[in-house]
């Protein structure tokens, strides 16, 4: 829904498209890096990659699955293996025989086949924010492509620059979508916050994870919405191409931040009272 959203909200000169102003084609092209309308497959392929980017996730870390599953962690080269595995099962599912039709819609030349499976891999690897050699490679290209204060209004003049840069934009719309509920409404914040912390709640009481959520969970939270939330939201607002979602993105993030650090430690007591009434979180 939040990558729907945000690319309905794409937009070429900054002012909201649902709004009535809407730019010539061309200028769509130029503005927002040629990833509206004028290219369905790149749309499709991100749609598609944010419906299959956690298919059968485990729901505990890269680093817990290559310890249960050094096999497969060879196999994915020990890079991104949630993220691999998720993209190799629905990849495998569309090619089957009952899906003719559909991937002839979506891609019906080889060439076509290749470009989308290129962007929906890209995209779901993105989702993979604890690979810190990729975090890297992101921030170094962001700083090339962005770095400068007037660089999001320059047009560039050659097709490498401009597939960069949609690149990046693809990429943020998926990594916010991925943390979208940090940037809505307080309640639905909590509602997913709640959901994660059962989730890895019951891994730790599997012993797939090492240390108990409830004891970093508060603190933990303020330092993602530091580090990574709240950094994000305000580079979706530096790309220029997402509108007013842009500023709606940051607040919210600002706003559940500041909630979370008042209202924070006694949430987490209630989420481990109302755990233990749960007998199937701590079953193996």
């Amino acid at each position: 829904m939040s990558v729907h959203k945000l690319m309905k909200r794409v937009v070429a000169d900054g002012t909201n498209s649902e709004e009535g102003n809407i730019p010539s084609l061309e200028q769509e092209r130029k503005d927002c890096y040629g990833i509206l309308t004028s290219d369905p497959l790149t749309l499709f392929a991100i749609a598609f990659a944010a419906l299959i980017h956690d298919v059968d996730h485990p729901g505990v870390s890269n680093g817990q699955l290559a310890q249960e599953s050094p096999e497969v962690a060879e196999h994915y080269k020990n890079k991104s293996i949630a993220e691999q595995k998720s993209f190799d099962i629905s990849w495998n599912l569309l090619m089957g025989d009952e899906f003719n039709d559909l991937r002839h819609a979506i891609f019906p030349r080889q060439a076509d086949m290749l470009r989308f499976r290129e962007v929906a891999v890209n995209i779901v690897l993105a989702t993979d924010i604890f690979d810190k050699e990729m975090g890297d490679m992101r921030k170094e290209r962001w700083k090339k492509v962005f770095g400068s204060n007037d660089s999001k209004f320059l047009i560039a003049d050659n097709e490498r620059m401009q597939n960069t840069r949609a690149t990046i934009v693809l990429e943020h719309i998926i990594q916010a979508s991925d943390v979208s509920h940090t940037m809505q409404h307080w309640h639905v914040y909590l509602k997913w916050n709640k959901r994660l912390f059962e989730e890895m709640s019951i891994a730790f009481a599997q012993g797939r994870m090492s240390s108990d959520p409830a004891l970093f969970w508060y603190q933990g939270e303020l330092n993602f919405f530091d580090n990574y939330v709240i950094p994000l939201a305000k580079k979706i607002g530096e790309c220029g191409v997402f509108g007013v979602s842009s500023d709606e993105y940051l607040e919210y993030a600002l706003s559940n931040r500041k909630e979370w650090e008042m209202k924070g430690t006694s949430i987490v007591a209630g989420m481990m009272k109302s755990l233990q009434n749960k007998p199937t979180a701590t079953c193996a």
